[in-house]
């Protein structure tokens, strides 16, 4: 059998595969969802021994699974099936909402134990890389997860790309403001309280405006204190992944560095 004629069927899989699930770009997207637990139900390469080799160099624990998992596919493929493959020439598919995180609490009553970190909440963000950098960055900080506003989609193929994968690594989903979970809410807004003369609680809804608005009227009037990070006179603003990243910093230096291992 040729080897185009042993990829037809996973090409047809994958293709009645994607319209439902996640894709999963490039190498370092594929290692963080099985390190955290994803459904991972089909990953291409075009150079199996290439990738193991990556594997054998950045991810040893996970070089037996990925000999099992890697199915290569003639070299070209993938540029039919994307628009831009990663150049670790690596594509899979996983479950939306698989992996270790759960899913936030919509309500008190919902939630059978307080949340013990904050939720990062995006207020009608535009940029998907922002969005993607955003979830890394909460991933990494221990964050309880990211929530979007808005008609973004923050498991688009794009923003998983710029969050290698961390998706699975904490919750992150859509919602509306009026269905937000359970917690004291902290908005981000240069008229609010210098962020360095208060703590943020574990359990705080801590909201940042879009790149180019703001904050809307409905979250910053619902917000329960306004918050500013520091910021130098005739500086207009932040990117922000870099105020988040501020945020959460600010909010881990307050604990103890073993707070978040329980």
């Amino acid at each position: 059998m040729s080897a185009g004629q042993s990829a037809a069927p996973l090409l047809r899989q994958w293709r009645d595969l994607g319209a439902d699930n996640v894709l999963l770009d490039g190498f370092h997207a594929l290692k963080h969802a099985l390190r955290f637990d994803a459904s991972v139900l089909l990953a291409l390469t075009g150079d199996r021994e290439a990738v193991l080799a990556l594997a054998r160099d950045l991810a040893p624990d996970l070089t037996g699974t990925l000999e099992e998992l890697l199915r290569e596919v003639p070299v070209g493929t993938l540029h039919e099936l994307l628009p831009r493959p990663h150049p670790t020439g690596v594509a899979a598919l996983a479950v939306r909402g698989s992996g270790r995180a759960r899913p936030l609490a919509r309500s008190e009553a919902d939630g059978d134990a307080p949340r013990t970190a904050p939720v990062v909440v995006l207020d009608n963000p535009r940029h998907l890389g922002n969005v993607g950098a955003v979830i890394r960055l909460a991933a990494g900080a221990g964050a309880a997860g990211v929530l979007t506003t808005g008609t973004v989609d923050p498991w688009h193929p794009n923003v998983v790309r710029a969050s290698a994968g961390l998706h699975f690594a904490t919750a992150v989903a859509q919602c509306e403001p009026s269905a937000l979970p359970p917690g004291p809410l902290y908005a981000l807004d240069p008229e609010g309280e210098d962020i360095r003369t208060l703590a943020l609680p574990d359990d705080a809804l801590i909201a940042f405006g879009s790149e180019r608005h703001g904050l809307s009227s409905e979250l910053r009037e619902r917000a329960g204190r306004l918050v500013a990070l520091p910021m130098q006179p005739q500086v207009s603003s932040y990117n922000l992944a870099t105020s988040v990243a501020m945020t959460l910093y600010h909010w881990m230096s307050g604990r103890r560095p073993d707070a978040g291992d329980d």
